[in-house]
This record gives C-alpha cells, structure tokens and sequence, in this order.
C-alpha cells in the first residue's frame, strides 16, 4: 500500500492538538487542507480514525493505534533531520529545557546568555518548576535535575555534587542557641521544603558512623526555596538547604552552618535527556556546555 507520509504528520497533529483549527495554525495550512488530509488517510487505511462532532474531536481505537505510530514517523524524521544538521556541522533549532526554579534561576539563567550567543540559530525554551516532569509525555529535550536516583529509560549525564546543610542566620542562633547534635534540632524551627517526600524527617551520620534521626517542626510550609532563603535569612527559622542555594551567603556569613561534623547523602545535578539512537545536535551542545559550567570541579557551589 502506498501511503502519504504527509497525512500522518497532520493527523498526528490534530490528535496532539485535539482539532482541525489548532493543528492548521501549528501547520501552517488551512482548516480545510488539514481536513482533506486526514480524511485522505482514512481512505487510504480503510479506517476511521477520528469521531467528529460540533464541539470535539476523539480518536477511535484505530486512530489511537495511528496515533502512537505516526508519532514515531514524525519524531523519526525529525531526527533524521537533526542527524542531517548536525553532519553539517550546524546548530540549531528549537530546544525545551526544564530545570528547578530556584537552580534556573541563580545559577542557569546567568550563563544563558552565552550559550545564546554561542549558538544564535538555537531558539530556547526554558521552563523552570520544582515538580518531576515527563520529559518525552511534556515535549522536552533535555532537563536539568537535582537527585539521588534517575530514571532507567532516560540518559543521565553526572554533573556536580549538592551537598545538603542546616542552616541560619546569626541573629537567630544568638537568640535561640546553636545545636550540638542532630537530636537538639527538635528544639529549633524549621521552614520546611513541601515537595521534598519526608520535608520533616531527617537522618545525619557522623565520621564514626554514628546515626540520629529526627523529626523536625516548623511553621513555615513552602515549596518554593528561595522564599524560604529569603525569610532565613531574617532569623526567622533554620532551613535543610543544598548548597546550590546558600554558599554565597554562606561565604558572607549571612547565614551560618551547623552539625559541620553530621551529613546526609550528598545529590547530584544530572543533565537529563531521552534515548535516541542518535542525539540532536542542539541536545548535545547543550550538555556540553552544563558539563563545561556545572560538571565536576567547576560547579561554582563546590569547594
């Protein structure tokens, strides 16, 4: 059977958009071509792949099955594509990034500019939240993460150590003592880090090997790090913190470290993209450069 391999990348669109009008604007076509399209591969196949009425589109069974290989196609030439540019040499294109608000915005969105500049034919679309996202179900290329553990179905470049710490301001230790041990923390307030999975519970292990856990209080809930710098660094309560967030004011004694003698776990920042059988060269010029600002050594947070 011969086949338009046009067809599936328009059907492949209105099923990702959920209509005719949304996918020509994507397209670049009329609402009528789209439609023409799409009713042209239903002739071709045999099928029905779309249930039409006034207000919506729905995919039938087959136009689901249609659906996940024509995704393929497309994503398949769009690689082929890539694979093309980057034979040539060239750079470009449009790459989704995702990284962690607090991290994008203190220690990515400073050295963006000069990946820009260094590749002017890259078009850059960067999303900064703290929640875990899907990086092939949302559209991206590649995601910057802070973690212990990384998904077996994505590849994981290793880039600095975060260390985690407690800390607070001065004022506030004058005012309300200086733990001696993880166990005295009980005693302190938190401002406590909601998107964490225990933001309360704490293990430390010291150079003997020596483990306390403890639950920590607070009345300060947030899920966002940065306002709870913020609010640290006015005394108002000590904060579980990596030191991507506080060296700087570690280093201007604005806020103070303590239990130097107990440590959790250290995470790692991984630059976090699919499998491919060959990857883009916006992707990997990306990378690069993460491993040339953020690898091993040369993380400003680190030492």
């Amino acid at each position: 059977m011969s086949v338009d391999l046009n067809g599936f990348t328009v059907f492949a669109k209105v099923a990702e958009l959920g209509g005719f009008t949304a996918a020509a604007d994507a397209l670049g076509l009329s609402k009528s071509m789209v439609s023409r399209q799409v009713s042209a591969l239903e002739d071709q196949l045999g099928v029905r792949l779309l249930n039409r009425t006034t207000r919506r589109i729905n995919l039938t069974e087959a136009g689901a099955v249609v659906f996940e290989r024509a995704q393929r196609i497309v994503a398949e030439a769009q690689e082929a594509a890539e694979e093309a540019t980057c034979v040539e040499g060239a750079v470009r294109g449009q790459l989704r990034i995702n990284a962690p608000m607090s991290f994008g915005i203190s220690q990515l969105g400073p050295v963006m500019p000069e990946f820009m500049e260094r590749y002017p034919e890259i078009n850059v679309d960067l999303v900064l939240n703290d929640r875990r996202v899907d990086l092939i179900e949302e559209g991206f290329d590649v995601s910057l993460r802070i973690s212990a553990l990384t998904d077996s179905s994505l590849i994981a470049r290793q880039l600095a150590p975060v260390e985690r710490y407690i800390v607070g301001a001065p004022d506030y230790f004058e005012k309300h003592g200086v733990p001696k041990r993880p166990a005295d923390l009980v005693h302190h307030d938190f401002m406590l880090y909601t998107l964490l999975a225990r933001p309360n519970q704490l293990e430390m292990t010291n150079a003997k090997g020596e483990k306390e856990q403890v639950e920590l209080k607070g009345h300060f809930l947030c899920n966002n790090a940065d306002a709870m710098v913020g609010m640290m660094l006015k005394g108002m309560g000590l904060v579980f913190s990596p030191d991507v967030l506080c060296h700087e004011h570690l280093k201007s004694g604005k806020l103070v470290r303590v239990l130097e003698d107990w440590s959790v776990p250290p995470l790692t920042l991984h630059a976090i993209y699919p499998h491919s059988r060959h990857l883009a060269a916006k992707v990997r010029a990306f990378v690069d450069f993460t491993v040339e600002k953020f690898g091993p050594g040369k993380a400003p947070w680190v030492g």
